[in-house]
């Protein structure tokens, strides 16, 4: 599954010329991200109810094309891996009005306890582990 979530750039999100600043597109794939979760019926907040975290490990982004103020941007995310104790998430981000690709990146992310001890997650949480592993986007 590839969820898209459709966000405008704003002005603060923006340098003096218009164009976003690097370190929001990090922010935009937390966005996809947490939009994601949503669209399999459950929230990060559910996670940490059940004493799961999932900090991120890892993180790239690939720059193509300049994002500018007012931009409609879909970010694309899609759930690339599975283990049990890691999860890695694919994005694209493109300009809505001409379907230009502007960036990609992945975050590769633990299970952790409280604690911030690895978890394994599919042998403790199966329940949410079935519904991310039907999910896992393979090209």
């Amino acid at each position: 599954m590839i969820n898209e979530t459709l966000i405008r750039v704003r002005y603060a999100e923006t340098d003096q010329m218009g164009v976003v600043y690097h370190s929001n597109y990090f922010i935009w794939f937390e966005i996809g991200r947490t939009e994601f979760f949503r669209t399999l019926g459950m929230e990060y907040k559910e996670l940490e109810m059940r004493e799961i975290l999932v900090p991120v490990v890892d993180v790239g982004c690939k720059y193509k094309i300049s994002a500018k103020y007012d931009d409609e941007l879909i970010i694309k995310t899609r759930l690339k891996e599975l283990t049990s104790v890691k999860l890695k998430f694919e994005y694209e981000i493109v300009r809505k009005k001409d379907e230009s690709l502007l960036a990609t990146g992945y975050t590769i992310h633990a299970f952790v306890s409280k604690e911030l001890r690895p978890v394994n997650f599919k042998k403790k949480y199966r329940d949410i582990w079935d519904k991310l592993d039907q999910n896992i986007k393979e090209e």
